[in-house]
């Protein structure tokens, strides 16, 4: 009988084991209360610890019977492009405002894709730094202005 090993799913399955456990280890450091009052450390806690189960099961998964997929080649342009987003929507939303930066941050985020059209990019980003802006500038309160002093508006 062949054991068959996915290395995708253990990598994977790694990953989760390591955030969910640094989340684990970072709730330590806070007060965890009890079931019935519980302290800012709890939440992370839990999650943390679920996180960690979910990833050791993903783990088991692909040592038991996983299928053998091998990784393609890596799409270098977007993971430029995306972290390049990133990084815009980081340094400048506080300059631009939230509207300018998130519409940017979609249209580059969007444009990671060979395959999406320039007016498809644009309806996206359009759509995606309206539902942002509702959500959390108008829903949640966010303190960050619409437009920024940069925009001299």
């Amino acid at each position: 009988m062949e054991s068959r090993r996915s290395f995708p799913d253990v990598l994977a399955g790694g990953v989760f084991v390591l955030i969910g456990g640094a989340f684990v280890v970072g709730s330590l450091g806070y007060e965890l209360g009890t079931p019935l009052r519980m302290g800012p450390g709890a939440f992370p806690l839990l999650v943390g610890a679920a996180v960690v189960a979910l990833g050791l099961a993903i783990v088991v998964k692909g040592l038991v019977a996983g299928e053998v997929i091998s990784f393609g080649p890596i799409p270098w342009r977007a993971v430029a492009v995306i972290v390049l987003a990133v990084l815009f929507f980081g340094f400048t939303v506080r300059g631009l405002g939230f509207v300018p930066t998130s519409a940017v941050t979609a249209l580059l985020t969007t444009l990671a894709s060979s395959r999406v059209r320039p007016l498809a990019a644009v309806a996206v980003a359009a759509g995606l730094t309206a539902a942002a802006t509702l959500i959390f500038v108008v829903g949640l309160q966010l303190r960050i202005p619409l437009w920024g002093p940069w925009l001299g508006l």
